[in-house]
């Protein structure tokens, strides 16, 4: 028989256990950083992803960029977790092209672009039901290519150009640039492939400005892919709408989340009975701030709740003299996570996940209901974080100041 005090001490490590094993939703973040500036040999790490595979399977994916700029020498990097993002594999490149590569001709009129480098660029994966998993990347933001894997992430089948799919949005804008997503995107109940993508003329900032908002879609497995149509168009009042997350809607609707450069500084919405027709005019959310940043979108369907889950910086300070020009962002700090009810009508929860600086982010939601929000985050004020991170949580932890039912 043990000693008293060693039973009581067993004891009390069962009850705090079992306690942290039925509810550990309940704490706080935990925070994994999955990439750091410098490591392996990269300046700097951006534009990060994330989605659950149809088999429970976490990737994590990212721009590994030599030097920091979007038309940097930049890799596809990938991590994998099959623990509900708990550990992770190694960092493993994903894309290469064959063959010959010229650059940008629009990208050589910036004066810091470096002829010599290779631009692989915003990289979307989409989870397919049957387990594949969908890939579309860009490469010096004028071609796009497809690539699949059927094992979870472990391989993946050579590159197929489909920038032929883009050419039909020359008939209403005469893009020289073209980007997918970035961040995962989704399957639609009828087994839809669907991609968010903007286009630009080249003629503006940094080469991405002005531009458009639309939709690319696969209805036969990710085998051929067909333009939709520009769902936000660049006005006075919508701004450069640009980088774009989709979710479908209970009605079987697809609504976009769009950043802008728009002066009312939040987030556009648009919808389509089909996500690549019919877009509705665009309005402005306004419960979800705009810092001008990528923002995350995903469906949480556990424990017969079907909420939508959104995350971005939510903050609005930093800019200088007052409101910003258009073009330039506010501060990006306090990667937030809000939750909406009733299908993305209205946004009343929001719960801060990093409240210094933080930027680009995505979500996802694992079987067991866990929250993942990968991010980027930082010691000091910049447009990427010097690490990407992974933050898991659980609904409860969301819910803990609001007790509504």
């Amino acid at each position: 028989m043990k000693p008293l005090p060693h039973l009581l001490l067993s004891l009390a490590l069962a009850w705090s256990f079992s306690v942290a094993k039925a509810a550990p939703e309940k704490s706080a973040p935990t925070k994994i950083d999955l990439f750091v500036a410098g490591d392996n040999g990269y300046r700097l790490y951006h534009i990060p992803g994330i989605v659950v595979t149809a088999k429970g399977t976490v990737l994590a994916w990212c721009e590994a960029r030599k030097n920091g700029s979007d038309w940097d020498d930049i890799d596809i990097l990938l991590r994998r977790s099959t623990d509900d993002g708990r550990t992770w594999s190694d960092p493993k490149k994903i894309v290469e092209v064959e063959g010959p590569k010229e650059k940008n001709p629009f990208s050589l009129e910036l004066s810091h672009t470096d002829p010599n480098t290779v631009t692989y660029n915003n990289p979307v994966l989409i989870a397919d039901r049957d387990g594949t998993v969908h890939m579309l990347f860009c490469l010096e933001y004028m071609r796009c290519f497809y690539q699949r894997s059927d094992d979870d992430g472990l391989t993946w089948s050579k590159p197929v150009e489909i920038t032929s799919a883009f050419e039909p949005f020359r008939k209403d804008y005469d893009w020289k640039v073209l980007a997918t997503g970035p961040n995962h995107s989704i399957q639609l109940e009828n087994g839809r492939l669907l991609v968010p993508v903007w286009l630009s003329t080249g003629t503006g900032g940094n080469a991405h400005r002005p531009s458009v908002t639309a939709t690319i879609y696969s209805d036969d497995g990710g085998a051929t892919w067909e333009a939709g149509e520009i769902a936000v168009p660049c006005t006075e009042e919508w701004i450069n709408p640009n980088e774009t997350v989709a979710a479908q809607l209970a009605d079987g609707s697809v609504m976009l989340n769009v950043r802008s450069e728009s002066k009312a500084h939040r987030r556009l919405v648009v919808t389509s009975p089909d996500g690549a027709t019919e877009w509705s005019e665009p309005r402005f959310q306004e419960e979800l701030l705009e810092p001008i940043c990528m923002g995350g979108l995903v469906r949480y369907e556990h424990d017969g709740k079907s909420l939508l889950l959104f995350s971005n910086p939510d903050n609005l300070e930093g800019g200088r003299g007052g409101e910003p020009a258009p073009g330039k962002s506010r501060a990006r700090k306090n990667v937030t996570v809000h939750l909406s009810r009733d299908e993305g009508k209205t946004w009343p929860l929001k719960r801060s996940i990093e409240p210094g600086w933080s930027a680009y982010s995505d979500i996802a939601v694992t079987r067991d209901g866990t929250i993942l929000c990968f991010y980027g985050r930082g010691e000091k004020a910049s447009f990427s974080g010097d690490r990407l991170t992974v933050a898991r949580f659980g609904l409860e932890w969301l819910l803990a100041e609001d007790q509504r039912p």
